[in-house]
């Protein structure tokens, strides 16, 4: 807003504004008060030397976190239509397979890299290892069932998780400060 805008919207010349803009002059209170009201703050952030970025109203908070748990939603829902599409397709396509059903098996796993992904961007970061859990313990069972379809018989593979799972789960329980980190 120019200084000319100003002085119209507050019935004042453009020369006043400049003198309060430059330290020559101040306005009165009535018309701080209605220079506030045009900007939308408080006098009192009128009359602060430095401002600190105000925090957001709990209200637009919780309507974008709100919004942003929709496009989470929207996200992992996503997957599951690819995952349905892809088992009609494949039926459509060779029905005598009869193994289309392992598209939605390895659904789980890609929505949890989905549901993790939208958690580290938005979300709690704490609740990662969770994610990070259940998608190593799905991908062991997408893989074990995928296998099994075939004739092969590997539930060892879960053994893999037990020292994958005590690896997150010492590592949630590792805090890097941010001095720690290498500096380039």
């Amino acid at each position: 807003m120019t200084q000319l805008e100003l002085a119209e919207k507050l019935s004042y010349s453009d020369k006043a504004v400049s003198k309060w803009e430059r330290g020559d002059s101040v306005p009165d209170v009535v018309v701080l008060k209605n220079i506030a009201d045009i900007f939308m703050v408080t006098v009192d952030y009128l009359l602060e030397e430095t401002h600190q970025r105000p925090a957001p109203p709990a209200v637009k908070t919780q309507v974008r976190s709100r919004r942003r748990g929709v496009i989470a939603w929207l996200a992992v829902l996503i997957v599951w239509m690819i995952a349905t599409t892809a088992f009609v397709a494949i039926q459509l396509a060779i029905a005598a397979v009869g193994r289309a059903w392992l598209t939605f098996v390895w659904a789980v796993p890609v929505s949890m890299i989905v549901w993790l992904v939208m958690n580290s961007i938005w979300f709690n970061r704490r609740r990662n290892y969770l994610i990070i859990s259940l998608l190593m313990w799905t991908l062991l069972a997408a893989t074990h069932l995928t296998l099994l379809v075939w004739g092969i018989s590997v539930w060892l593979v879960y053994l893999l998780g037990v020292p994958a799972q005590v690896i997150i789960f010492l590592w949630s329980g590792v805090k890097i400060k941010q001095t720690d980190t290498l500096r380039l």
